[in-house]
């Protein structure tokens, strides 16, 4: 009989629907309430999403999961509260939202306080696990409506000690029984194909706590470049050499179908679902690993650099909060002299989505817009230089900068955070503008709030936020933080500022100060909003007294001008 492998993962929730995914062990039918579907199955493992439809608006409903008719959701004994489908409403209750990034697996045991390189036990409390121990003390009520995943769901270039100890037995006896070169497989801490990636989904998604709360909590994702691998799509030059990696066309397709599956399908409304079509072929076909192996290698292979698909998408969340979520990794124009975070066209849909009429509208992406100190001006300065602002000779120089110290932020877009930053400024002004606009970004391993303000001393109407957390668990080893440091201070800023201006790059139209200091620690955020108020509370993972893993309140900000 079938078994649930992973899930079930309560994804999309509106008014009336919601969907659910499963992963299972076995092909079987897939029942949750009155949905009914067939799994479909990619390369030896087992999918379905179910559609639930004539949901009621406002309404908490209590799901099971059969397959084959057979209940497997909840497990027998289980010590959490049964899983719930609450719908959106229509009335001016609260909406609060998760949000975080970075999440590395590893066991929830001691010791927590290492650097990351001794030992992967190091890498602190899991923020996510510990959010998830605090609803089971909490009314139903005071549960969150979303997490927003904001990247690094999974490290495919940093397998946790399990997959890693998988990895590192599958190849051990592959090449026993083969003579296979072994320039084709990818390094030993990278993760080769599909197979491999769904180790760390796996090991990511099935530990008790996380598990239930995934099941209780619609979620929104956008992946990262750990999601793939360190540095993804940082510029021309690094897609030209990866190419040439004999393992790169393996690891790209079970990145990106894995991405697909297990993030990017939840993502989705059931009409959006229904207008693509892949979800029906998928079930319809024999051949489903075929289908979506051709997919990503056209995503891959759209034009000289990676693209083709928009990964893009919005939702609305209820209480007037509408969510747009870009995709700042897979669509990027990476041309010299011609950088874009986005092409033209997913541009668009972006730039359409954020101007929709709302109370609350939130951007996510994963890379923060406006970064503190001098990491703004720093790679602004280094765009410049990689696109031959200090001529030739400088370029090399440029690009090895940009990747040793990981300038792909947005300031080192420049044209689109120009881009993004007049739009900003047009929806936060005039009578239709928002109550709040909040910008949700993580990937930098410190976590912090920043308000925006217009250079020319213009009022904005909106109260305007750069949010970032980062990371919900993997520690910054000392080294990095010391870099952060001095990029975030005085110092930094004034070198910074100063080289911004000689490659004759303006300032930004914005001025923006943290309103507290950078938190170095595994975080969890949440977004309030109530009403024409809205709130964020940044909140360190740790333990208490007792030994019980807990979130310690570090930063509360109201986002609102109001307040």
């Amino acid at each position: 009989m079938a078994e649930i492998l992973i899930g079930p993962m309560l994804r999309y929730v509106s008014r009336n629907s919601a969907t659910i995914w499963v992963e299972t062990d076995a092909p079987c039918e897939v029942r949750v309430l009155d949905a009914v579907t067939s799994t479909f199955t990619v390369w030896g493992h087992h999918y379905a999403l179910a559609v639930v439809d004539g949901l009621d608006e406002g309404s908490c409903i209590p799901y099971t999961v059969r397959l084959d008719g057979v209940e497997r959701w909840p497990i027998a004994d289980s010590p959490f509260p049964p899983s719930l489908i609450r719908t959106l409403g229509g009335g001016d209750e609260p909406i609060r939202v998760l949000f975080g990034s970075c999440r590395a697996a590893a066991p929830h045991e001691p010791p927590f306080d290492l650097e990351p390189a001794d030992d992967k036990r190091g890498i602190g409390v899991d923020a996510l696990r510990a959010h998830g121990l605090r609803m089971l003390d909490q009314p139903v009520e005071e549960w969150p409506q979303l997490v927003m995943l904001l990247g690094d769901q999974v490290y495919a270039d940093d397998p946790s000690p399990l997959t890693e100890m998988h990895i590192d037995a599958d190849r051990s006896d592959d090449h026993d029984t083969d003579d296979n070169d072994t320039d084709e497989e990818p390094p030993s801490d990278l993760v080769a194909d599909f197979e491999e990636y769904t180790l760390l989904y796996r090991e990511s998604w099935t530990s008790p706590v996380e598990r239930w709360l995934l099941s209780v909590v619609p979620s929104a994702m956008i992946f990262d470049d750990h999601d793939m691998i360190d540095d993804w799509n940082i510029s021309e030059a690094w897609v030209e050499e990866i190419r040439q990696e004999p393992w790169w066309e393996e690891h790209i397709v079970g990145g990106l179908v894995s991405y697909w599956i297990y993030q990017h399908l939840g993502n989705l409304s059931p009409e959006q679902i229904d207008a693509e079509g892949i979800l029906g072929d998928l079930i319809a076909s024999d051949d489903a690993g075929g289908i979506l192996r051709r997919w990503a290698l056209k995503s891959e292979e759209f034009t000289p650099v990676p693209g083709g698909y928009p990964f893009s998408y919005g939702r609305h969340l209820g209480g007037g909060v509408h969510l747009v979520v870009m995709d700042s990794r897979n669509g990027r124009v990476l041309t010299p002299g011609a950088r874009s975070m986005l092409d033209e066209h997913e541009w668009g849909f972006v730039a359409d989505e954020c101007r929709e009429p709302c109370r609350h509208l939130i951007i996510a992406t994963s890379l923060p817009m406006f970064v503190p100190g001098g990491l703004h001006g720093i790679q602004q300065w280094n765009e410049a230089v990689c696109d031959g602002a200090w001529g030739r000779p400088f370029v090399w120089l440029g690009e090895k900068l940009r990747r040793g110290l990981d300038m792909e932020d947005w300031a080192a877009f420049d044209a689109s955070f120009r881009l993004m930053e007049d739009l900003i400024a047009d929806i936060a002004t005039g009578p239709e503008a928002p109550d709040t606009v909040s910008i949700l970004g993580g990937d930098i391993h410190f976590s912090y709030a920043a308000e925006l303000e217009l250079r020319n001393g213009a009022s904005l109407t909106s109260g305007v936020h750069q949010l970032v957390c980062s990371p919900m668990r993997n520690i910054l080893g000392k080294k990095e933080r010391r870099v952060l440091d001095f990029a975030a201070s005085r110092s930094g800023r004034w070198l910074a500022e100063h080289l911004q201006r000689w490659v004759k790059r303006p300032p930004s139209r914005f001025s923006w100060e943290l309103e507290d200091d950078p938190l170095f620690a595994n975080t969890m955020g949440s977004l309030r909003f109530d009403g024409k108020v809205a709130t964020v509370h940044l909140e360190r993972a740790g333990h208490s007294e007792a030994g019980v893993e807990q979130l310690e309140l570090v930063i509360d900000r109201r986002l609102d001008r109001a307040g």
